[in-house]
């Protein structure tokens, strides 16, 4: 495999120093939360060899959140969202494999199936048409050597939402074509409507991932997971995971599965948030020129970009922002996307620097105009 830095990670905040931005508007979770937030400490736990497919309460846990018909030894813990994703893809594809994925994307679910060679078709996502997934599209671009179609939903970078029948049809899809389909779930407790059901517990080709990054605001335990109804991909699964570190931290998971036992009272207060974060940058959409979207349906990001129309050095923009104004977002580069388009979360800021960071946007914007 040949390895490159991904731009999202050799400009992320994290690299970058988080000393060095005052209103950070790149993350793509919620606030980042304490071990004591949390309620509990560690300090009798016996540093073993864990379970390799996973600690078995969490595992358990995440199966009763996936659907009736999922069981854990159907759940697979991994090292987050982008340790399940790259087991798939190394376990899934060989150089000269096929797939088919949606753009734009998280990069890892691009970048990892291009460092084993395989060819990828994009599923381009249209800003005027919404960014609207249209899976007849998917039909015409899945060959005899496609493995899986890769999805997102809710999805990263637009925030929007497949529909229920968008997730039957692309299941038929593989079903149909004898390929496999992986959806990306890590937002699906976000969706501000009723959630989508877990992509797995509706076929054996369907894979689903998620972690606890995103909506649980602990990214830094690294705990993910993948949900597959299939006994033989599974074991080809754990045993990819076997030969990359045998088992995941027990500490992670231990911490992991106590904070999904308190979930419903998280994500009572989390959706709080949210809706008052949402309604935030919602009025700022609309009281101001310089910007378009596509009004997100979940998540915390949204994708926009610089009005259509205006003449503007991006170059300029994004250095008056950063420079000047100390704000920073998600640029389109990151995602394979022109720089006019930028993710911006709005999840994991106070309140009070998600309005002065939204309001540099636009500073920022008005001064790069040519």
């Amino acid at each position: 495999m040949k390895y490159l830095r991904m731009p999202i990670e050799k400009e992320s905040p994290e690299q970058l120093g988080y000393d060095l931005i005052r209103y950070n508007l790149t993350e793509s979770s919620v606030r980042d939360r304490k071990i004591s937030d949390l309620g509990f400490t560690l300090e009798d736990m016996t540093l073993f060899y864990g379970d390799h497919a996973g600690h078995p309460g969490l595992r358990e846990k995440i199966a009763c959140i996936s659907g009736e018909n999922v069981t854990p030894d159907e759940v697979l813990i991994t090292a987050g969202a982008a340790g399940a994703l790259f087991i798939i893809a190394t376990s899934l594809l060989e150089q000269g494999d096929h797939l088919v994925v949606e753009k734009p994307n998280y990069s890892t679910n691009i970048e990892t199936p291009r460092a084993i060679g395989a060819d990828i078709s994009f599923l381009d996502l249209v800003f005027e048409e919404g960014f609207a997934l249209d899976t007849s599209r998917i039909a015409s671009m899945i060959r005899p050597e496609t493995k899986y179609v890769s999805l997102t939903s809710p999805h990263n970078p637009t925030g929007t939402v497949m529909t229920i029948d968008d997730l039957k049809n692309a299941i038929d899809l593989a079903e149909q074509k004898g390929c496999r389909l992986l959806v990306d779930e890590t937002y699906r407790e976000m969706t501000f409507g009723e959630p989508l059901p877990v992509a797995a517990s509706l076929s054996k080709k369907a894979i689903s991932v998620s972690s606890l990054s995103k909506t649980y605001g602990i990214p830094g335990i690294r705990t993910g997971w993948i949900v597959c109804r299939d006994p033989e991909l599974m074991e080809t699964l754990l045993s990819a995971k076997e030969q990359i570190g045998i088992c995941g931290s027990v500490v992670d998971e231990e911490i992991a599965y106590r904070a999904l036992l308190g979930r419903e009272e998280w994500l009572k207060s989390n959706n709080l948030h949210i809706s008052e974060a949402f309604s935030i940058i919602k009025d700022w959409m609309e009281n101001q020129t310089e910007f378009q979207w596509v009004e997100p349906s979940g998540g915390v990001v949204c994708f926009p970009r610089i009005s259509s129309g205006l003449n503007m050095d991006m170059d300029l923009f994004y250095r008056i922002l950063n420079e000047k104004y100390g704000t920073y977002v998600g640029p389109g580069h990151w995602f394979e996307m022109p720089r006019r388009f930028m993710r911006v979360g709005y999840g994991w800021p106070h309140i009070p620097d998600l309005k002065e960071g939204l309001t540099n946007l636009t500073r920022a914007a008005r001064e790069a105009l040519k």
